[in-house]
């Protein structure tokens, strides 16, 4: 232990910089996070949506077009080729931008995001325990840099509706906090927090 602190640049003022480093590129991944969870389930409503108004309209020009048939005359007719000039346009919008695929790729974002927060998280622990020497930490560190960009090279991009739903979550509903109680709901009763105070 006393070896990885003599190493010249493995001194108290280091480790609290690179503590401070990994916690900030930590909070930044959580937001990311949960902004593409948000994306992600924000185009799934538009699309449910939209696919319902198609069905609604589909059923009004049908209607429309039959009622013209026998017997509404123009305002019928006029009725049917409104809703299905909506139905037009709508049907162009979701053949031109796949929203069931987007949100997939924001699902997708999301899951790897996932992996690399807990790595932060895990690198974090490593340093607050101090058995790692901090070469190997900063090793880590520039790894997940590199897992990172690769990530946001290919996500899309996100939105501004879906960053304030994510902070809202994770700052009003604590989405990634958990008390001792619920922690301990979770875990066999050799391991519960709760269980070992009583043992005391």
């Amino acid at each position: 232990m006393l070896e990885h602190h003599s190493q010249t640049n493995d001194t108290p003022d280091s480790r609290a910089i690179l503590e401070g480093q990994l916690r900030e590129c930590f909070g930044r991944v959580v937001y990311s996070h949960k902004t593409h969870e948000k994306c992600a389930d924000i185009l799934q409503s538009r699309l449910s949506t939209i696919k319902l108004w198609q069905i609604i309209l589909s059923a009004l020009t049908t209607g429309g077009f039959i009622a013209a048939v026998f017997g509404a005359g123009k305002i019928g007719a006029l009725f049917g080729v409104l809703v299905s000039t909506a139905l037009l346009i709508l049907n162009a919008y979701t053949k031109n931008y796949d929203l069931g695929e987007l949100s997939q790729k924001h699902r997708q974002a999301g899951a790897d995001l996932w992996i690399i927060r807990e790595k932060y998280l895990s690198l974090i622990t490593d340093l607050r325990m101090g058995e790692k020497p901090i070469e190997t930490l900063q090793k880590e560190r520039d790894e997940l840099l590199e897992d990172l960009h690769s990530v946001y090279s290919g996500a899309p991009s996100t939105t501004f509706q879906a960053y304030r739903k994510a902070q809202h979550a994770l700052k009003k509903l604590e989405d990634m906090t958990f008390s001792e109680k619920e922690i301990d709901a979770f875990l066999p009763r050799e391991l519960k927090r709760g269980e070992q105070r009583h043992a005391d």
